[in-house]
């Protein structure tokens, strides 16, 4: 009979008081609230990562279809105030004019063929040295070469170089973000 009475003492005993439960809840939102900023950056520079990728894959398309389609393709650059924007389009520099927003308006039969627009609140902002760079149909090259990146608020950047051929280059300002050579 007594050690009926132990075990079932035992059995009411199992379980947190809530002392025990709020100071658990405590050490958990503490340990949340510490990784919160680090998981919000991570975010960011997957972001400016994967802005960079699908900057240079469309560097790589607009050199593409110059050779396959055997006419010449631009690659053209517009900043504004609500953002900066690059438009891969036909036909002559000024024929194609793109928005912050990602929308391309083309005059005098020139064709817009991708557009990508990068708003100015948004957290990648986007630059380039020239204005226009064409892609000739015959040879794929490039003229004139570039520089355009991509670049976080917090200064993280990469920049993509397109050389005479045609080719990207990825690099990041001394080397800040990783998986990328410094320039």
């Amino acid at each position: 009979m007594k050690s009926s009475r132990k075990n079932s003492r035992r059995d009411s005993q199992i379980g947190f008081s809530l002392i025990e439960s709020l100071a658990a809840l405590a050490v958990m939102a503490v340990s949340l609230g510490a990784g919160l900023p680090s998981f919000k950056q991570a975010a960011e520079r997957r972001h400016l990562e994967g802005a960079a990728a699908q900057l240079a894959t469309d560097i790589r398309m607009a050199r593409g279809l110059a050779v396959s389609h055997q006419a010449s393709v631009r690659f053209s650059v517009q900043q504004a105030s609500d953002g900066a924007c690059y438009v891969i389009h036909t036909g002559r520099a000024g024929d194609c004019r793109c928005t912050g927003a990602g929308t391309a308006v083309c005059v005098a039969g020139a064709q817009a063929l991708r557009n990508v627009g990068f708003a100015a609140t948004g957290p990648v902002q986007f630059s380039a040295n020239s204005a226009s760079m064409l892609f000739d149909a015959d040879r794929g090259t490039v003229t004139p070469t570039g520089t355009l990146s991509l670049q976080l608020r917090n200064g993280a950047a990469i920049r993509h170089i397109v050389n005479i051929m045609g080719r990207v280059r990825s690099c990041s300002p001394a080397g800040v973000v990783s998986g990328h050579a410094a320039c």
